[in-house]
């Protein structure tokens, strides 16, 4: 058996597949975002840890017992900083904070070979923009920094006190010579770090490290094998067998990914798409990424007084699909993909003396739907060619939310058993391969098809003029 650690925003699960690729045994464990500021978000590493070792243990002790391999997957971007004695300096600066808008525009005009290199805009969701922050805002701080790790790395570093990361994971730092698959001297130099202070690569599926004697005993297991792993999308994509050449998925977790893999390194920097290396050797992939998606989900529940996701998309469903005017920018966090702003904030538009909960809910599920098909349309006009997408994450538990997503975005959506476990699947399966060898086609096999979920035709031509005033609505709420 194998497990799998997934170190999310919102929490960490643990999950553990026999070698036939069944879930066998799951765990959780809640984590909470600090936002101390406007733009800002954070969170404890240490936090990680703690949460880690709750999910590990909810696991039975007789399936842990048979644990022969580790994988780990982990939010992505995360500036996690260490001192001398590997202490961490500071709460990490997550993927969705926005704090380091001036510093992206000042790495960009300074050094261009972030985009010939790094192959991705520099956006403030990445980690070197972040760095440069501290660097100007922190600096006493900055020159203490001995290493700087990813979240996930993080906590292998307390599971098996090596300092690794994977490709997949390290392309999204904007250090990374994505091409080559190593560090790049140029772009670490343009925010005053070095290789030193960088953890050494390793692909996700080789070996990174053994689990540490004291852990090991903690966790009732020998000290297996850890995996390299991978970053949440690409250890997604690996958990539902986007391992060849053009496989896509959509990721609906707090955040929503189109990700398709690519067998050469393939940037489009102008459409704000993400070029990184999968968690897999000889292959890459391209991303849309949006900050917000089953994250609205969980906000306008709130906001209405829902009794949860469940119970929101219950709402909608009563209130029907294009039934009202009313419009959703999904921009809670700021946008990525196509608009790369982090200053962009979310908002209802055309609500009228109809509008109540339901209508309110629709509008959410549709927006984020139109934020997708944004993105989906400049992977398109990339030249990169996409017909179906297998849905994984939390939101692909419901079936009406896909029916507003299939149509707005006017593809086949293919819903998988077990595709809600998401990115531990994919770091169970890595474990897998660095543990008994194989091929990434043999060892990630897409999981049996629950469902299809076609576009409907009468539906995408409703949604059509929504669609359009969504487009029409981010250029005029910009200078707001």
């Amino acid at each position: 058996m194998f497990l799998g650690i997934d170190i999310g925003t919102s929490g960490v699960k643990a999950v553990v597949l026999d070698v036939d690729g069944g879930v066998v045994a799951q765990g959780v464990a809640p984590l909470a975002v600090q936002r101390p500021r406007p733009l800002w978000s954070e969170q404890d590493p240490d936090a990680w840890w703690r949460a880690t070792e709750v999910a590990v243990l909810a696991i039975d002790a007789d399936v842990r017992r048979g644990v022969r391999g580790i994988g780990l997957a982990g939010q992505m971007h995360g500036a996690t900083l260490l001192d001398a004695d590997d202490a961490p300096l500071r709460a990490a600066i997550l993927w969705n904070d926005g704090r380091s808008f001036a510093e992206c525009a000042e790495l960009e005009a300074a050094t261009p070979d972030f985009h010939r290199i790094g192959g991705n805009q520099v956006m403030p969701g990445f980690t070197a923009p972040k760095l440069q922050w501290l660097r100007h805002h922190e600096p006493a701080l900055f020159d203490r920094i001995a290493t700087v790790l990813l979240p996930k790395d993080y906590v292998r570093l307390r599971m098996t006190g090596d300092k690794a990361s994977d490709m997949s994971d390290a392309a999204g730092t904007l250090w990374l010579d994505v091409a080559g698959r190593r560090w790049s001297d140029t772009l670490l130099a343009a925010t005053g770090l070095t290789t030193a202070q960088m953890p050494r690569l390793v692909e996700g599926s080789a070996v990174a490290g053994r689990l540490r004697a004291d852990v090991a005993a903690r966790w009732g297991m020998a000290p297996v094998p850890v995996a390299g792993g991978g970053g949440d999308n690409a250890a997604g994509a690996a958990g539902v067998g986007a391992v060849r050449d053009g496989d896509a998925l959509l990721s609906l977790g707090t955040s929503g990914v189109i990700f398709v893999a690519t067998d050469g390194f393939r940037p489009n920097v102008a459409g704000a798409v993400h070029a990184f290396c999968h968690c897999v050797p000889d292959l890459w992939h391209q991303m849309a990424v949006h900050l917000s998606a089953a994250a609205c989900i969980d906000w306008v529940a709130r906001l209405t007084g829902a009794g949860g996701a469940a119970d929101l998309f219950a709402q909608a469903e009563r209130a029907g699909p294009a039934s009202g005017p009313e419009l959703f920018l999904p921009y809670l966090s700021g946008e990525r993909t196509p608009h790369n702003d982090a200053q962009v904030r979310g908002g209802f538009l055309r609500l009228d003396n109809d509008t109540g909960p339901e209508r309110l809910a629709q509008a959410v599920l549709e927006g984020v739907g139109f934020a997708l098909a944004d993105g989906l349309r400049v992977l398109r006009d990339a030249g990169t060619r996409i017909e179906r997408l297998s849905v994984i994450g939390g939101g692909a538990r419901s079936r009406y939310w896909g029916e507003t997503l299939a149509a707005a975005m006017n593809v086949e959506l293919v819903y998988l058993h077990g595709g809600e476990v998401g990115p531990a699947l994919g770091a169970a399966r890595l474990a897998q391969l660095a543990v008994d060898g194989g091929t990434p086609a043999e060892v990630c096999r897409p999981p049996a098809v629950a469902h299809v979920i076609a576009p409907d035709a009468a539906l995408a031509a409703r949604l059509a003029p929504k669609y359009a005033a969504f487009r029409d609505a981010y250029p005029r709420i910009r200078s707001l």
